[in-house]
């Protein structure tokens, strides 16, 4: 009987202990949790971009439910964030462009692309040359649309579900930038 209680008393104690406030990844901590705008999102997951050797960012996503399915994470309604903390030493904002460029011309058709072009030159026109422990939030919130901040300065803002459904798609799309770090978002 006295094992008995034991044993239910560990399982209790396990079932009941704190699930884990954060997640190490290239010696950062990232929280398993992000509020933004009065909605408690969760991290899906994370990765880290890297280009022939080096690493340049650690990518984290957060949805409002967790999913391994790129295409559940595309249309979930609802807020989200795509964060990345800079690794590298630095990335000029013409190279930032350069790659938001080419990630909207992979998954995208020109039909697609079409419309979107205009504000892709406004959110990369939002961004400074990028430096090793920069914060890069990209939040889609529903009716302000992807709202840019680097490190605690709000960038500005781009409208339309569709623009952040783009830019989702440069990690998590047909041809990612980086599929191990598509495999990382995705929790895989």
């Amino acid at each position: 009987m006295r094992g008995i209680v034991r044993y239910s008393f560990i399982c209790l104690l396990l079932y009941t202990w704190p699930a884990r406030a954060s997640v190490d990844i290239a010696g950062l901590s990232l929280p398993t949790t992000y509020k933004l705008a009065g909605h408690s999102l969760v991290l899906n997951g994370a990765g880290i971009r890297s280009k022939f050797f080096f690493k340049i960012y650690v990518g984290a996503l957060y949805l409002d439910k967790a999913t391994h399915d790129p295409q559940q994470a595309l249309d979930a309604p609802g807020a989200k964030s795509m964060q990345m903390l800079m690794l590298y030493k630095q990335v000029d904002a013409e190279k930032v462009a350069d790659g938001w460029r080419a990630g909207f011309e992979a998954n995208l058709s020109r039909a697609e692309l079409a419309p979107l072009t205009t504000r892709l030159q406004q959110f990369n026109a939002l961004f400074p040359t990028l430096h090793k422990g920069d914060h890069v939030y990209m939040d889609y919130v529903p009716g302000a649309g992807t709202r840019l901040t680097i490190n605690k300065e709000h960038r500005g803002a781009i409208a339309g579900e569709d623009f952040f459904h783009a830019l989702l798609q440069v990690w998590i799309g047909k041809q990612p930038a980086d599929t191990g770090l598509k495999s990382g978002l995705l929790g895989d």
